[in-house]
């Protein structure tokens, strides 16, 4: 089901013709270099998607939980983040992120909505086909034979979290969200790696060469990041269960067959 979450209206006609009774709010424009350049529709989607979606949510009033992704960007530049530190941003996206994270926390102390934050570090994993993203870019050039642009220096450092481990920390927490509503909590891995690092790491698992040239064009974006999730480890046992190690040759694979059968469409 498609539904443009900037209209209220239609929001609310989802979640009421379908009875709705649990909503996992991921949806949002994910990319930092669109945002510098669109930072108005950002804010609209990021920020007035998630305001819909819980507006939405209380009026009809039979929901009985909503997981509300936030981003480790919510933080802004501090280097290992945890769920004590303040949220904010001096840039559109991690702003973006940031406010909406905190309008869920206002529907939570406001009205008493049951909603759990979760802020992710960066996610990979099959289905991913935004070829910006640098795990979904580098599974193109490998299997198109192509050089990897990267847009930054190749220094940035982040968290990389498969989606299988992010998906089992979800559904986790809505089976404690009503302990646990008001809460925010981290999700990543132990993998912080830098562009260039992840680049050589995918190249060794994978036993591949990787061609790249660095562009070094990004700007307004966090050098270093990662965030700690001993939170979710420590309340409900929850810690990833696959590395990059496990994961990349299944994300390849993924990736191959969808430029395979992408080719016999066209």
């Amino acid at each position: 089901v498609y539904c443009d979450l900037t209209d209220f209206n239609k929001t609310f006609k989802l979640i009421k013709n379908n009875n709705i009774d649990f909503i996992f709010h991921l949806a949002a424009q994910s990319i930092v270099e669109n945002a510098i350049k669109n930072p108005r529709d950002t804010f609209n989607s990021n920020i007035m998607g998630t305001v819909n979606v819980l507006e939405a949510a209380r009026r009809w009033g039979k929901v009985s939980g909503i997981i509300v992704t936030s981003s480790d960007k919510a933080y802004g530049k501090i280097r290992r983040a945890t769920e004590k530190n303040a949220i904010g941003g001096d840039h559109p996206y991690e702003t973006s992120k940031a406010s909406a994270d905190l309008a869920a926390h206002t529907y939570f102390k406001t009205f008493g909505l049951p909603v759990i934050v979760t802020r992710f570090g960066n996610v990979y994993g099959e289905g991913d086909l935004n070829f910006n993203r640098i795990i979904p870019g580098i599974m193109k050039a490998i299997i198109k034979k192509k050089i990897l642009a990267i847009r930054s220096d190749g220094k940035f450092v982040r968290d990389y979290v498969y989606v299988g481990n992010v998906v089992n920390a979800c559904i986790l927490l809505s089976t404690n969200i009503r302990k646990l509503s008001g809460e925010a909590f981290n999700i990543s891995s132990l993998e912080n790696l830098s562009v260039l690092e992840l680049v050589d790491r995918i190249g060794k698992i994978l036993n591949v060469s990787i061609k790249y040239q660095v562009y070094n064009r990004a700007v307004n974006e966090i050098p270093t990041q990662s965030i700690d999730f001993a939170k979710i480890r420590k309340t409900l046992g929850w810690k990833p269960k696959s590395s990059l190690k496990t994961t990349i040759p299944v994300v390849y694979d993924w990736y191959k067959s969808y430029f395979k059968n992408f080719k016999k469409k066209s």
